[in-house]
């Protein structure tokens, strides 16, 4: 194991490595290892990389064993490539304001009737809210988008406002239908497919998160905004699940909270 200022380097099986982080999730860290991913992808020096996974306070590298040098006994020497990525680490960890890329401001639909949030009295009775306030508060935020996981599309969201904070269930469903929008203790997110789960299930957007044959395959990326927008049953009848989401550029601002 490496280690650095707030930050270690640790095997991850046989063919990857973990650099994990100290700090508590922040848009600051995310902002450090989404800004890490991108020095590490263009840094010519590491011809063996496969893949990288952010997370909230991690960013994980695989790499092709193959590719390595070898040592005396033959086997992978990591030891290059481990000295590399603490230094790349260390350099963007040193950066104040960390480069960023173009990000956007994404408005999805939700629909909040009845019909799609089958939850929304056990958040009215957990947050002693009228469901339009529920509403009002839900749609008001502009998310920070940490990381995608858990299935296929799915955004990791941060800026919940406290208020709307719920218990997950006791007992998961079996089936939440795609395109549900639930709250699970401080989150809320949307079920890109018909997975089981537990939150609790407030509303539902028509578009689909994760296309798989179009590229980008996923409406989102880390370090992304998103605003739920509230939408009638109508309009939610009326909306092409592949249609593209309302985008606005976002001016780099890391001054700014998660709930901005």
């Amino acid at each position: 194991m490496l280690t650095g200022p707030g930050f270690e380097l640790r095997t991850n099986g046989d063919a990857a490595l973990d650099i994990r982080f100290a700090a508590d999730p922040s848009e600051m860290l995310s902002e450090h290892i989404i800004a890490l991913a991108e020095a590490i992808e263009s840094c010519e020096q590491l011809p063996s990389i496969t893949e990288l996974v952010p997370a909230y306070q991690c960013l994980t590298v695989c790499y092709d064993p193959l590719r390595l040098p070898r040592c005396e006994a033959g086997a992978p020497d990591t030891a290059l490539l481990e000295q590399k990525l603490l230094t790349l680490t260390e350099q963007v960890l040193a950066q104040s304001v960390p480069a960023r890329g173009t990000h956007h401001l994404i408005r999805i639909p939700v629909c909040y009737d009845e019909k799609y949030a089958p939850d929304m009295q056990v958040l009215c009775e957990s947050s002693g809210l009228t469901a339009d306030e529920i509403i009002r508060r839900h749609t008001a935020p502009h998310y920070l988008v940490h990381m995608l996981g858990f299935t296929p599309g799915f955004l990791y969201l941060g800026g919940l406002e406290e208020s709307l904070h719920c218990p997950r269930k006791a007992r998961p469903e079996l089936q939440v239908p795609a395109g549900s929008v639930g709250i699970g203790g401080a989150q809320t997110g949307i079920y890109p497919q018909a997975t089981p789960g537990g939150w609790q299930l407030i509303g539902r957007t028509p578009l689909a998160l994760f296309r798989p044959l179009q590229e980008p395959a996923f409406i989102a990326r880390p370090l992304d905004r998103i605003q739920f927008v509230a939408i009638s049953a109508a309009e939610f009848s009326a909306i092409d699940p592949m249609s593209p989401p309302e985008k606005v550029p976002l001016v780099s601002d890391s001054n700014s909270g998660d709930g901005r």
